[in-house]
């Protein structure tokens, strides 16, 4: 282990580990990063006896400011580009209404033994003498090898105490596409019910972390499997089913979903656009029907979920502003290219679109190509090549009208100046004409166009101009 700390900071903690005469180790994240090869900025220290002290004096020698929570006798640092986080060694005990744990003062064992999973129990010594000395009691090397989630302990009891680590270990298997051992898979099942005592904002800080995973779906299906997610997104679970009346059946739109968050993620790395994609058919249960001699139907799905997102953000403790308005916009927006594709592309819907999807076209394009779930090659290569054509469109369209994030050419304050009026339904009605007008290709979006077409549709009406024209 040795050629894996190289970084300056481990000779110093080393020497003032030898001038103190402590036992101290690197634990836990870094350490298994090392073996993954994964990048790691956050090191933990835990230090046989209090870490509060020891930490002040790793901050004076490197002349860096120390943090300090007494409360929760941790202290931290940060030198150039590294996180540093001491703690003494601790044992931990749980009460059952709470993943806050009972600590009392432990050994090197008793700290590796709370640790939430085998891979995360690996410690490093900094020791001189014992400089680079791997500690692997639970055999997490082992572990990382066959690409498994193992707790150390019995899991029941390991989930039992702190319910968020069933989280944590799906969301661990997703990042790392390791898989769950299955004893701990049939805990987290047993065990369920108690994450009803963590946060929301906890449950979805790891759900997101999941959400932003190379293959999102593994996660989701550990989720689903063992009945957390039914827990703790039930609006997600109610799209999972297929019915069939008079031998027709729909696809099942849960594992249709899974396909188009795992395509969009091939994409873009936005945690948004990966939300719009999981909540682009949220709303097909609560408008499916059964037409006779036609099939199913989900006829307004994508208006009715866009309604719900505000609901499912503010449950899932989401924010609530410009992001959740962009879900609810690509939401309400999904089906609109399909519809293009699908059909002959006229100029008057491709301004259209453009005009309501604004800067966020881009986005709507790649949600509504990863929305091509069919395995038939046939229907594949078709959208493709239609998608293609409304992409054309949309370029042409956009370099000739400028419509993306559109702004009127004759303004409500212009109409007011010119025809003398106040604020009122007639400056309304004259600011819909000219939208229209443009969006359907009558004038071109040009303010001495629109300012020609603003005089006539006054004068329809029995206005007179009595400003600048």
């Amino acid at each position: 282990m040795k050629q894996h700390l190289q970084h300056p900071i481990f000779s110093i903690i080393s020497r003032l580990v030898a001038e103190q005469n402590l036992q101290v180790y690197a634990i836990g994240g870094f350490v298994r990063d090392l073996f993954l090869n994964r990048p790691s900025k956050d090191i933990d220290i835990v230090v046989l006896g209090d870490g509060i002290p020891f930490a002040e004096s790793v901050g004076r020698k490197l002349k860096v400011k120390v943090s300090v929570f007494k409360n929760f006798g941790t202290a931290s640092l940060k030198y150039n580009d590294l996180e540093l986080e001491f703690v003494g060694a601790r044992k931990e005990s749980y009460r059952r209404d709470s993943r806050k744990p009972i600590v009392e003062n432990g050994t090197l064992d008793d700290d590796q033994k709370r640790r939430d999973f085998t891979i995360n129990a690996l410690a490093v010594s900094l020791h001189p003498d014992t400089f680079g000395d791997l500690l692997d009691p639970f055999n997490g090397i082992a572990d990382m090898e066959q690409k498994l989630i193992r707790t150390p302990l019995n899991p029941v009891e390991t989930f039992s105490d702190d319910p968020l680590r069933m989280m944590r270990a799906i969301r661990f298997a997703t990042q790392l596409n390791f898989r769950i051992d299955g004893i701990a898979v049939a805990a987290i099942k047993s065990t369920a019910q108690r994450i009803s005592i963590i946060s929301q904002e906890r449950i979805t800080d790891e759900l997101n972390k999941i959400i932003l995973s190379p293959v999102p779906s593994i996660g989701f299906n550990y989720l689903f499997d063992t009945g957390l997610l039914h827990l703790i997104f039930p609006q997600m679970t109610a799209l999972y089913g297929v019915e069939i009346i008079n031998g027709k059946g729909h696809k099942d739109n849960f594992y249709h979903t899974l396909q188009v968050l795992d395509n969009i993620c091939e994409t873009t790395g936005d945690l948004w656009l990966r939300w719009a994609a999981i909540l682009h058919d949220i709303a097909k249960p609560a408008t499916k029907a059964f037409e006779p001699g036609h099939g199913w139907t989900f006829h307004g799905h994508e208006d009715r979920g866009a309604r719900m997102v505000p609901k499912i953000f503010t449950q899932l403790k989401l924010p609530l502003n410009e992001k959740m308005k962009f879900v609810q916009k690509m939401v309400q927006l999904h089906l609109r290219p399909i519809v293009l594709a699908q059909s002959i592309v006229t100029d008057s819907a491709v301004r259209r679109l453009l005009f309501e999807a604004g800067e966020d076209i881009d986005s709507l394009m790649l949600l509504c190509k990863a929305d091509i779930t069919t395995k038939n090659e046939y229907k594949v290569k078709k959208y493709r090549n239609n998608f293609e054509l409304v992409q054309q469109k949309l370029k042409d369209v956009e370099e000739r009208d400028n419509l993306r994030n559109w702004q009127p050419p004759v303004t409500g304050i212009d109409i007011m100046e010119l025809f003398g009026l106040k604020e009122g339904r007639e400056v309304g009605i004259i600011k819909n004409q000219i939208r229209e007008a443009i969006l359907e290709g009558e004038i071109p979006n040009e303010r001495e166009a629109a300012m020609a077409f603003t005089i006539a549709k006054g004068q329809e009406i029995g206005l007179k101009v009595v400003g600048k024209e």
